[in-house]
C-alpha cells in the first residue's frame, strides 16, 4: 500500500463543497483517507485579480501508482468541472501530489514531492498539522523545518466552516 499527500484547493463557486466532494471521490476511487488536515483559506498564489482559495491536506492509503495516481486525480477535476484555460487560473478543484510513499519522481508529467511545496505556506501550514516529522525526501528537512525558512508572505489561516 502507499500512502500518498494529496492538496485540494478550490477558488470558485461554493469551495467547501468543491473539496468535500473532491473528497468523496477520492475516497471511492484513490483510496481511504487516513488522515486530513482543517480547511484553510489563503490569498491566490502567483496571480492577483482572483478570489481567496481553499485548501486542504488530505493523506490516502492507495494501490495506484504514481502514474494511475496522477491520471485519476486529473479525472476527478474534471469530473469536478475543472477547465484548464490558463496557468495558475481560477479553478473549481486543484488536487495536487505532494509526496507519495519517499519517492523522487521527476517526469514530463509528474514531479514528486510537488516542486513548488516548500515554497507555499498554503500547502505547509495544513501539512505541518498532520506530517509535522515528515522529511522531504529531496531536501532532508521537516514540514517544521520548511515553514522556518519559506519566503512565502500570502495569508493563510484556518478556516471556520
Amino acid at each position: 500500500m502507499n500512502i500518498v499527500f494529496l492538496q485540494l484547493g478550490s477558488n470558485i463557486e461554493n469551495r467547501v463543497l468543491f473539496l468535500k466532494n473532491a473528497n468523496k471521490i477520492i475516497k471511492q476511487k484513490v483510496g481511504a483517507i487516513l488522515d486530513q488536515s482543517k480547511i484553510y483559506e489563503s490569498t491566490p498564489w502567483g496571480v492577483s485579480n482572483q478570489n481567496n482559495y481553499l485548501n486542504q491536506i488530505i493523506k490516502v492509503s492507495t494501490k495506484l501508482s504514481a502514474n494511475m495516481l496522477l491520471h485519476t486525480i486529473m479525472d476527478i477535476e474534471k469530473r469536478l468541472g475543472r477547465v484548464r484555460a490558463e496557468k495558475w487560473g481560477a479553478r473549481s478543484i486543484d488536487i495536487d501530489i505532494i509526496f507519495y510513499n519517499d519517492s523522487i519522481i521527476n517526469t514530463s508529467k509528474l514531479s514528486i514531492p510537488h516542486k513548488f511545496m516548500h515554497e507555499r505556506m498554503f500547502v505547509l501550514l495544513p501539512l505541518n498539522k498532520i506530517a509535522p516529522n515528515m522529511k522531504h525526501p529531496i531536501y532532508n528537512k521537516t514540514i517544521q523545518e520548511l515553514i522556518s525558512e519559506c519566503k512565502d508572505s500570502e495569508l493563510v489561516k484556518e478556516y471556520a466552516i
